[in-house]
């Protein structure tokens, strides 16, 4: 793609760019929310018609704008963060959900479509993919690969170009290891990938070159192994990061008074934990995936199950066993889930409404008092740096990093006393993630205590006071201190589960 140029009013979504990705390669696109991005990918779909540009495929030009579908038939194939796939179809029916929905033929041979799946499952590793299988009833991993399965798929025997926009965003580690193990063996059979991601650790580890823009512009094209995550940062935001030290400094006293004590908290894959929540502080809670850690702020808030436990917030004794979402609620617990789309907002409705969804009831003595709310969401917007700032839009069309942060605003506002995060800057770029690091230290600085589930050792290391690693659903470590690094955080974490079956067996012993 040779000097494309988009703009939607006075606003220069693209400024020129150049875009060249070669065959067999996995080429990253990287960028801070709105530095031209998605506009581009929905260029090089057909979706949005360039100002000025052109693009060429193996060689030959290729007229834009492309016509509606046009972009299947030039071999360009796309999975986005949504995956494109429908809950209420089988695995098979999503595979072949182009062709069925194309209306070709009288009829379907279901047992030759079947035996088809199978072949293709088989040739990249999904063997235990059952065709007729609900969706629902595959994991997340699964379903990913899926997409990707029938993306490449579309785009035949030919080398082909496939787009993966944020495919990564709401997988677990595992997962992610396993899609890139695919990724690469999409690129050696000659397909060409563009990967879209603001997760830079990943960047580095499955591509070899990428494009980074900022406002609109290429501000820099480097090959991966020759440059490293400082550079690639520095490209995307203008600028150097603060070194990773904490938010605020740690002397080593912890806040004394206990805001939250939870004690034998066990469920499906939680084992009696015992934990203490302070005012002021951020504590941590990580292990590896299926540990249990990821549970214990769904647990805490009612969300998912629980055989037994008992939380005492505030003097007050709480039965996790019969506790709910509701119940959370009236007693100042908030919830931020990794997945805000799904979770922890609504997508339809207006920023506005799901700013003030918490706190509705203050502005309603007799009447809604619709102005004194849009007021106050325009002060929420311009505090937690939200952009655009426009109370009247959609949640959905923002982006990821600006969704983040008013699902934050909008909990901060009901003033809880504890907050509970789970993979809080999942799938958000880095200039975001900063200013949501920032939000956290000031919220905890005020006063509030805060839990922050993570998987991602460097987030831990910079915003905790301490962290406590799980293993088989206990707590098997707590780090604080000095030994609070993403170096030791990673260390504990790998070797918690041998240091868990130890210690049980040294229980045994005695």
């Amino acid at each position: 793609m040779s000097g494309i140029r988009k703009s939607f009013g006075g606003v220069h979504a693209l400024r020129g760019v150049d875009l060249t990705v070669q065959p067999g390669e996995v080429h990253g696109l990287l960028g801070e929310n709105g530095s031209g991005k998605s506009t581009l990918i929905k260029v090089l779909n057909g979706f949005h018609q360039p100002d000025e540009g052109s693009m060429e495929l193996d060689g030959r030009p290729v007229e834009l704008p492309l016509a509606p579908g046009r972009f299947q038939e030039l071999g360009l194939s796309f999975v986005h963060q949504d995956l494109g796939l429908i809950r209420e179809l089988t695995v098979l029916e999503n595979l072949r959900i182009v062709e069925l929905g194309s209306g070709k033929g009288l009829s379907v041979n279901w047992r030759r479509e079947r035996a088809r799946a199978r072949e293709l499952f088989a040739e990249y590793g999904l063997e235990h993919l059952e065709p007729d299988a609900a969706l629902t009833s595959i994991s997340e991993t699964d379903a990913a690969l899926l997409a990707i399965v029938r993306a490449v798929d579309a785009i035949g025997g030919g080398r082909g170009l496939l787009v993966l926009d944020e495919p990564t965003v709401f997988l677990p580690r595992e997962g992610v290891s396993r899609l890139f193990e695919m990724v690469r063996g999409v690129a050696a059979r000659g397909v060409s990938v563009l990967f879209v991601s603001h997760d830079i650790d990943e960047v580095l580890e499955v591509t070899d070159a990428v494009t980074v823009l900022r406002d609109g512009d290429v501000f820099g094209v480097a090959r991966t192994a020759e440059t490293d995550k400082d550079s690639l940062i520095e490209m995307i935001i203008g600028r150097q990061l603060a070194a990773a030290v904490p938010l605020r400094e740690r002397d080593g006293r912890a806040a004394e008074t206990v805001r939250a004590r939870v004690s034998d908290l066990s469920g499906p894959r939680l084992r009696g934990i015992e934990l203490e929540l302070r005012h002021g502080e951020i504590l941590g809670v990580t292990g590896l995936m299926g540990s249990g850690f990821e549970d214990v702020p769904y647990s805490l808030f009612g969300a998912k199950p629980v055989r037994s436990g008992g939380l005492e917030l505030d003097g007050r004794r709480i039965d996790l066993a019969g506790f709910a979402p509701g119940e959370a609620l009236r007693s100042g617990i908030a919830l931020v889930p990794s997945d805000r789309q799904r979770d922890g907002a609504l997508l339809e409705v207006t920023v506005l409404d799901n700013l003030m969804m918490q706190v509705i009831g203050s502005y309603r003595p007799w009447r809604l008092d619709g102005r004194a709310m849009a007021a106050r969401a325009g002060e929420l917007l311009e505090e937690f740096d939200v952009r655009p700032r426009d109370p009247d839009a959609l949640f959905g069309s923002l982006s990821g990093g600006n969704q983040q942060k008013v699902v934050l605003a909008k909990w901060l506002e009901a003033e809880p006393g504890v907050l509970l995060l789970h993979e809080p800057t999942q799938g958000v770029d880095v200039g975001a993630r900063e200013q949501i690091f920032d939000l956290l230290g000031r919220a905890a600085a005020d006063g509030l205590a805060v839990m922050c589930a993570s998987s991602d050792s460097e987030q831990l290391a910079q915003i905790c006071d301490r962290v406590l690693i799980v293993a088989r659903g206990e707590i098997v470590r707590e780090l604080s201190g000095a030994d609070l690094t993403k170096e030791e955080i990673s260390k504990q974490v790998l070797q918690s589960v041998t240091l868990s079956e130890m210690e049980r067996f040294q229980e045994e012993l005695v």
